[in-house]
């Protein structure tokens, strides 16, 4: 008898333990997805969403958001390079994760969603097992895997029907590069470097779904989806902070665009003078093809030597040649080899296919680098003719 008394306190009490580890919401619980507004760095370009648990009754108040990056990983910046980088999911009070973003000045939007008592404990649980050392890590992809994408994926894991996302009211087809570059300043460093870093695979048109990689989406299509039963999935959409207004000053003068054009003008300015007194200026040759070689180099390491599916089928190395860095011993010289004028002839041709590709939509380029691309036209074409008089 003794035996089995301790038995039974022995069950009860781990019984006792696993409930109170199971942390149970009241009936009184919400759940609400929060929409951060875009920031000023290219890094919050894109805004944020995270999910909120509220369980008055129990003085619980907790935020969870993927997209939480630890500097300290080893060999950090080489696996973000070459996306192998593991982001976390990062837990925080309300109040703290709402104080960040009213010090950083970002509307903060809440969006109250209709679930059942199950499926609030299931997300909740959910989450808190995604919380967990062992399972807080996921590797990170821009497109398919980010903070956005898996505000989706825990809800529809967690709810016991399907979800119906329709398209909002505005809602129109767009490429992959267009949702991107309709968050950031086309005349930006931040937007002609991702159009020189991805490739043609961005500019592919994104099904509706797809448009949920953004946080802005993940709340447009979100007010506008219904549970199986057809019920609204959100019931209460409201703005908990509104960002200041504040007064942003352009800044031209240093602007992709402003510099791009000033080069443009100085490589065919001096292509003029070298054509008016017979002769090439040598160094701004080496520098062309150093530039634009080492670029190419980059790009093909981005395309072939790294996880990033969206640096595939990068046609930037159509200006951007990366043979070019190898012939600069050609450009040196006062009299190249033969086969170096047909190379030049090339570089023309790759100019009029980037052309093309731009033209019928295969790829989109940074309009900041036209004159560029002009320019470069220019010198190739007299670097054709000054060679074939020579030789």
């Amino acid at each position: 008898m003794r035996h089995a008394f301790l038995i039974r306190i022995t069950c009860l009490l781990f019984v006792l333990n696993s409930y109170s580890q199971s942390k149970r919401l009241s009936d009184t619980a919400e759940i609400s997805v929060l929409t951060i507004a875009p920031g000023t760095s290219l890094n919050d370009a894109f805004g944020h969403s995270a999910y909120r648990i509220k369980d008055k009754r129990y003085g619980v108040d907790l935020v969870y958001n993927y997209g939480i990056y630890d500097f300290n990983t080893p060999n950090f910046y080489t696996k973000f390079a070459q996306g192998k980088l593991n982001y976390l999911i990062g837990r925080n009070y309300f109040e703290d994760f709402y104080n960040s973003y009213v010090y950083q000045n970002r509307t903060i939007k809440e969006q109250t969603l209709h679930l059942s008592q199950t499926e609030k404990q299931q997300m909740f649980d959910y989450l808190e097992s995604n919380y967990k050392p062992e399972n807080r890590a996921y590797l990170y992809d821009f497109f398919y895997d980010n903070c956005a994408t898996k505000i989706k994926e825990v809800l529809v894991k967690n709810v016991d029907s399907p979800i119906v996302f329709n398209n909002p009211e505005d809602f129109k087809p767009q490429t992959f590069r267009t949702l991107i570059q309709n968050q950031l300043d086309a005349n930006s460093w931040g937007s002609v470097g991702i159009d020189i870093a991805l490739g043609s695979v961005i500019d592919q048109p994104a099904t509706p779904e797809e448009y949920m990689f953004l946080p802005k989406y993940i709340h447009a299509f979100f007010n506008e989806a219904n549970l199986n039963n057809g019920d609204s999935l959100v019931i209460n959409d409201q703005v908990i902070f509104k960002q200041r207004e504040i007064k942003y000053s352009k800044q031209i003068l240093f602007s992709p665009f402003t510099i791009f054009s000033v080069l443009g003008i100085l490589i065919i300015g001096i292509t003029y003078f070298d054509y008016k007194n017979q002769r090439r200026t040598k160094l701004l040759d080496i520098l062309l093809f150093s530039i634009t070689g080492g670029i190419g180099i980059l790009i093909l390491l981005l395309w072939f030597a790294t996880d990033h599916e969206a640096t595939a089928q990068n046609y930037n190395l159509l200006w951007a040649f990366a043979l070019n860095l190898f012939v600069i011993k050609q450009v040196i010289n006062k009299s190249p080899k033969q086969w170096f004028i047909k190379y030049l002839k090339f570089l023309i041709i790759m100019l009029c296919l980037l052309c093309f590709h731009w033209l019928v939509g295969i790829q989109v380029f940074a309009i900041a680098l036209l004159p560029l691309f002009i320019a470069l036209a220019v010198r190739y074409v007299y670097l054709v003719w000054y060679y074939d008089g020579a030789l």
